[in-house]
């Protein structure tokens, strides 16, 4: 094995560990550490591609590993936001409601785009079509992995900082969020729009 199927596989490695943080409560500062094992994790999937590329390091299986690593790490961290609806929404002094509502629909957006893309890219594969990666992709999930590194920290910065420190931070976050969903959807559309001739039937 070499070394970025290494790197994605201490990724998934990773996984269990922030989940198990996450929830540990007996554990001080445990969002924030979640939030950098989260925050780690993330960065890895950067760095395995790069190594990859860089010294023709690209195997089937490193694609499969990279893959997985990445749709399951960023699908959890979304899923563990949302248990966040009383030690972060329900804190920040407007409606509760509301704000838990706007980020399941973001989380739900983010999630559904990825399960189409996925299967498009199948089909594609299955064509024998080879599709580039594209920038607004990768500008979407590092907002993606920004914005929920900054809301998994903001549930702490209620508790050991101060409810300003944690409104403000909540808010960023939340922007931030929006902002991914944005790039989301149209990095989505664009993927599709510029590659659409995987849809059309090959002449038999």
């Amino acid at each position: 094995m070499n070394l970025p199927n290494k790197i994605s596989l201490t990724r998934i490695c990773l996984i269990p560990v922030f989940i198990a943080v996450f929830f540990i409560t007996a554990i001080p500062f445990h969002y924030g550490i979640a939030a950098i094992i989260f925050a780690v994790a993330a960065l890895t999937d950067f760095v395995d591609g790069k190594i990859a590329r860089k010294y023709g390091l690209v195997t089937n299986l490193g694609k499969f590993l990279d893959s997985i690593a990445d749709k399951v790490l960023i699908s959890i961290a979304m899923m563990l936001l949302l248990t966040l609806k009383e030690d972060l929404f329900a804190k920040m002094g407007v409606s509760t409601d509301a704000l838990y509502i706007g980020m399941v629909v973001c989380v739900c957006i983010i999630l559904a785009r990825e399960l189409l893309i996925s299967a498009f890219r199948q089909i594609a594969a299955a064509n024998g079509v080879i599709m580039a990666a594209e920038k607004l992709g990768k500008y979407k999930t590092a907002c993606q992995d920004v914005a929920t590194f900054v809301l998994i920290l903001a549930a702490d910065l209620f508790v050991y900082a101060n409810q300003t420190a944690g409104v403000v931070v909540t808010w960023i976050g939340l922007a931030l969020f929006v902002a991914a969903t944005v790039l989301t959807i149209v990095s989505g559309i664009s993927y599709v729009v510029k590659n659409k001739q995987v849809l059309k039937d090959s002449d038999k």
